[in-house]
């Protein structure tokens, strides 16, 4: 991770997910925020527009809790579910996890964080970055490094990219590591998007079919993910073995 000054380093965020590296911005603004469930990093280069994220997360939040309250099956459904009746945020959920093939609630995390960076640019923000539950939606006028995070992998906390093409979405699932269901048994499907919402359902679609025989098990992740339109690329680890495949930032090496 050399050639760019660095003034915030490693933020801690959940154990598959990531860590942001944010480079170029003096006098960042970052707060986490804790509302039941959600747990989010947001870091800005305007303090209003951290204040604008967080009243975002939480209002959707609760309109999400308050449709699913009437909607049970939104909350269970491991298959596509409409939500035509719902507000904004299940709208978004229930089409992005369409689009895969997998239950709205695998798109929760990114989803928030797409709106939250929706709010934060709205207040004329040029760093808006949202980090919830290891996925992360970003839009920046310099390079952010994101360190990945995939449990006991060798590669976890070795390895990074990059980001120079924004918006961003960054999402990873893991069959092995945190408390995600997933039916598959890969150590980290991380997927590369604009929209972390995309990038959230997508990873859960692809990581479940990543499972038995390594190669057969990656070359099938590999053509699920570059079947989804709008995923731009996607890295896979299984059982010792690394695949990446489409348009992928810049790997860099995490130096501790």
């Amino acid at each position: 991770m050399r050639g760019l000054r660095r003034v915030f380093v490693k933020r801690g965020v959940s154990k598959e997910g990531f860590n942001q590296m944010i480079s170029g911005f003096q006098g960042l603004v970052e707060k986490t925020i804790s509302f039941k469930e959600t747990r989010c990093t947001i870091i800005s280069d305007k303090p209003e527009a951290v204040e604008a994220a967080e009243k975002t997360i939480i209002k959707h939040r609760k309109l999400l809790e308050a449709y699913i309250k009437t909607h049970p099956r939104f909350l269970y459904s491991l298959n596509p579910v409409d939500a035509d009746d719902g507000p904004g945020v299940a709208k978004l959920m229930a089409l992005v996890s369409a689009k895969v093939g997998v239950g709205p609630m695998a798109a929760v995390a990114g989803v928030l964080a797409d709106l939250a960076v929706e709010a934060m640019l709205g207040c004329g923000a040029k760093m808006a970055v949202v980090e919830n539950g290891g996925e992360i939606s970003a839009a920046s006028t310099t390079p952010i490094d994101v360190a990945l995070l995939a449990g006991d992998s060798p590669l976890s906390g070795q390895i990074g990219f990059r980001v120079e093409k924004f918006p961003a979405g960054i999402a990873t699932s893991s069959g092995v590591y945190g408390h995600a269901l997933s039916f598959g048994e890969a150590e980290a499907v991380t997927v590369f998007s604009q929209k972390a919402g995309l990038a959230d359902a997508a990873a859960t679609a692809i990581c479940n079919i990543v499972k038995g025989d390594p190669d057969q098990a990656i070359r099938k992740g590999v053509e699920k993910a570059l079947s989804i339109k709008n995923v731009r690329g996607v890295l896979i680890i299984y059982k010792g073995k690394v695949a990446f495949a489409g348009d992928i930032p810049k790997i860099i090496s995490i130096v501790k």
